[in-house]
């Protein structure tokens, strides 16, 4: 592959190249993506603006990995990692302000991003193209943000009405 043809999608496709790490390339992305997410969670922005930033992610990343499919000739290339910047975006959707729930999101989107459950499973087998790409690492945001806010509603002192009081607003 010559260097003109990495170009703007290619670089975002893989996250300004984390994706290109040799070991592990989606946990690397996944903790690259730590600089967009953290200042997000820890300036407290709404739900509403996170979402909203996840949907553009969403959109120009779909974008991009079909395009660096094309281009590196994978139908889900180990170097494209901005899907996970995006599930990880979702698992942390809800999260408080707080330093622990980035670890807390990072440990539970990992862990059903390599475990693929239904349908994060049926997604990574039967979609394809960008979407495909994009798409599983989605549903395993949702499902890391579906256990991030029980452990936030019903951990006890770690409960939303005193960790994220803006969810009742």
């Amino acid at each position: 592959m010559d260097q003109p043809a990495r170009g703007p999608a290619f670089w975002w496709a893989t996250f300004f190249g984390s994706g290109l790490f040799p070991r592990a390339p989606g946990t690397v992305g996944t903790v690259a993506s730590m600089v967009l997410w953290a200042p997000v969670v820890l300036n407290d922005l709404p739900w509403w603006a996170r979402l909203l930033l996840v949907g553009v992610v969403f959109v120009t990343g779909t974008w991009a990995a079909d395009r660096a499919a094309v281009l590196l000739g994978k139908d889900d290339p180990k170097e494209v990692v901005i899907d996970e910047v995006a599930g990880q975006g979702v698992a942390l959707l809800f999260a408080p302000a707080l330093p622990w729930t980035l670890v807390v999101g990072f440990v539970l989107f990992r862990i059903f991003d390599i475990a693929k459950p239904w349908p994060v499973s049926w997604a990574d087998r039967k979609v394809h193209g960008g979407l495909g790409i994009m798409l599983d690492d989605i549903l395993a945001g949702g499902y890391a943000l579906l256990i991030m806010t029980l452990l936030l509603r019903y951990g006890g002192h770690l409960s939303l009405e005193v960790t994220a009081p803006w969810l009742f607003r």
